[in-house]
């Protein structure tokens, strides 16, 4: 036989069998190990789908708006029974394209670091759950103000948008960070400590961010809510497994 044929003979690998590939063995992450797990499966981000939500009720409230449905659909105004679903479908309507841009801008900052550490449904939920109660705070507070014998009402306005929730996320991400995180663990802080640092700080982020038309205490409840999520750390889903 022909040295040439030798020769590729040694070189030439042993095929390998079905049984010899390990579960996690490809594609590996570079370091002779198998890939990171992926909290969201790989399948794209949820900051992204609220994006898309985003755009579809800005474009459902333009058709709503001209048939004259748009208080009752998309804008939550006392007393909360009448329109129950507008707890919901408020945290996702904007009052205008300036307002759809700040928030989705804001969104993607905020939450996208956030949403590389969690499941899509942690996120969803915490994004809907934050901003509902944002804006029921902002609607009860407001209504008890107007109701007082000392406030001359003239009306009680309604409530949309995503701030409360965009600065639940900000909050979140201020107290659940490596930084705070190690802080926390080597400072033993009394509780009453870290609550009122948690309500000046939000009361400090909200009249630095309060501008006229702005719903102040969703964006306060908002950011508190985040706080305190953030020090329990509501979305975390454990470590990292490896192969």
């Amino acid at each position: 036989m022909p040295s040439g044929n030798r020769k590729g003979t040694r070189n030439r690998r042993p095929a390998r069998s079905p049984s010899d590939a390990t579960p996690n063995s490809s594609p590996e992450d570079g370091r002779g190990r198998g890939p990171k797990s992926n909290p969201n499966g790989g399948s794209g981000s949820p900051v992204l789908e609220i994006l898309v939500v985003f755009l579809a009720v800005y474009l459902l409230q333009g058709v709503a708006a001209f048939a004259g449905a748009m208080g009752g659909l998309f804008v939550l105004s006392p007393p909360l029974t009448d329109n129950p679903w507008t707890i919901v479908t408020s945290v996702y309507a904007h009052g205008g394209m300036g307002h759809l841009l700040s928030n989705s801008v804001a969104l993607f900052l905020f939450g996208w670091p956030i949403a590389r550490a969690t499941s899509r449904l942690r996120f969803h939920l915490f994004f809907a759950i934050t901003g509902a109660l944002a804006g029921i705070s902002q609607i009860l507070l407001t209504d008890a103000v107007l109701a007082s014998p000392l406030v001359a009402a003239t009306g009680r306005p309604g409530v949309l948008g995503a701030s409360g929730a965009v600065f639940a996320l900000m909050g979140y991400l201020i107290a659940s960070n490596r930084l705070s995180a190690g802080l926390a663990s080597f400072v033993d802080v009394p509780r009453w400590v870290a609550i009122t640092v948690f309500v000046v700080l939000a009361a400090a982020v909200t009249l630095a961010t309060a501008s006229p038309g702005v719903a102040l205490i969703a964006h306060f409840a908002g950011f508190l809510l985040g706080l305190f999520a953030g020090r329990a750390r509501v979305l975390h889903v454990g470590g990292r497994t490896r192969s």
